[in-house]
This record gives C-alpha cells, sequence and structure tokens, in this order.
C-alpha cells in the first residue's frame, strides 16, 4: 500500500499517496478531483463489496455491496489527505445515506476507504469534528472502513464529464459540481 502523510507541507519527491472516497456517481467525484492540484490520476471503480470483479450493472443493482468510488492519487508534497478530505465533504452531502440526490442505492453512499492507519486517524477526526461543529445540520453518515474489494470501472467511465460534458446528467448534476470546486478552492486548480 501507498505511503501517507497528512499534510501538505511534506518534503519534495515524497512518494506518491492514494485515498478512495464514495461521493455518489463516480462522473461527479472524478471531475472534482481531475481538477486538483496535486492529485496525478483518479480513477473510477467499485469497492468495499461482496461480489468479485463486479461490472457497472451489477452495482447498479444494489447486489453486489459495491460503492461507486474514485481513487485518488496525489503527491503528498503538493497536497496533504486533510485537503482532499476538505474537497471531499464540501463537494457531495456527507449527510444523505445511500444516495446523493436523486441518485438512489447503496453503490452512491458516502465513504471513505483507506489504505493506511494514518488515513484512518485523520479520516475519523475530521468525521468527529464535523459531527461536533454541526457544520452541516444533519448526522453526517460517511462510512469509514478499510479499502477492499476494489475493482477498476470498466474503461468508458473514465474522464466521463471531460468527455461528455453536454450530456444531461453532466450537464445538470455533475457540472455543479465542478463549479462548486472551482469557486471555493480556487487556490488549488491545476490551472491556478
Amino acid at each position: 500500500m501507498d505511503a501517507m502523510k497528512n499534510s501538505s507541507s511534506a518534503g519534495a519527491g515524497a512518494a506518491q499517496a492514494s485515498i478512495t472516497l464514495g461521493g455518489g456517481c463516480f462522473w461527479c467525484t472524478e471531475a472534482v478531483f481531475d481538477r486538483v492540484r496535486g492529485v496525478t490520476d483518479v480513477q473510477s471503480g467499485y469497492s468495499n463489496g461482496h461480489a468479485p470483479n463486479p461490472s457497472y450493472e451489477q452495482v447498479c443493482s444494489g447486489d453486489t455491496g459495491h460503492a461507486e468510488v474514485v481513487r485518488v492519487r496525489f503527491d503528498p508534497s503538493v497536497i496533504g489527505l486533510r485537503e482532499i478530505l476538505e474537497i471531499f465533504f464540501a463537494t457531495h452531502d456527507p449527510t444523505q445515506r445511500n444516495r446523493q440526490g436523486n441518485d438512489v442505492g447503496t453503490q452512491y453512499r458516502s465513504g471513505i476507504y483507506y489504505e493506511t492507519e494514518e488515513q484512518r486517524v485523520l479520516a475519523r477526526q475530521m468525521l468527529d469534528d464535523l459531527a461536533q461543529s454541526g457544520a452541516y445540520g444533519a448526522p453526517v453518515v460517511t462510512e469509514l472502513a478499510p479499502l477492499a474489494n476494489w475493482h477498476p470501472a470498466e474503461a468508458y467511465h473514465d474522464d466521463y464529464y471531460a468527455r461528455h460534458p453536454e450530456q444531461g446528467y453532466c450537464a445538470f448534476v455533475v457540472g455543479p459540481k465542478v463549479e462548486k470546486f472551482r469557486k471555493t478552492f480556487a487556490r488549488m486548480l491545476k490551472d491556478a
């Protein structure tokens, strides 16, 4: 598993790190993290279910237990896990259980799937801080679990928003999340 640093002040040349996040439809989450400075790769996939090598159709049936997720690879010398998770919480609704907006089902659950104990500790701390702050006005239901049963999604999901920005779902659901990221985290844009 990848090495992890908790701060964006890690020294230059640090090893790549990765964290797997479920924030509803993976097209949305991928489109946001593709634009984050320090993120080197975002791969859509399925995790934390019980079926071996599930297909998109199987995951969408709700029978496999998998979440739609993205595996975010990043350079900890440029951006830390705390910043990654701040973006994650700001660009989806962590109070919705097994859904995001009109996307309903266990595959759309909010989840942080960690690879190291350091990731678990930081994510738990941030979840506890959110709960204490009452920032969302409702309980945060984000699942925190070790990464298990990761499977990459089919190739046609890769860069879906970038390839289909005018498609209805992309225009009305993905686009507003990307715009929210641009406005809220302008300093973290790759092009900034």
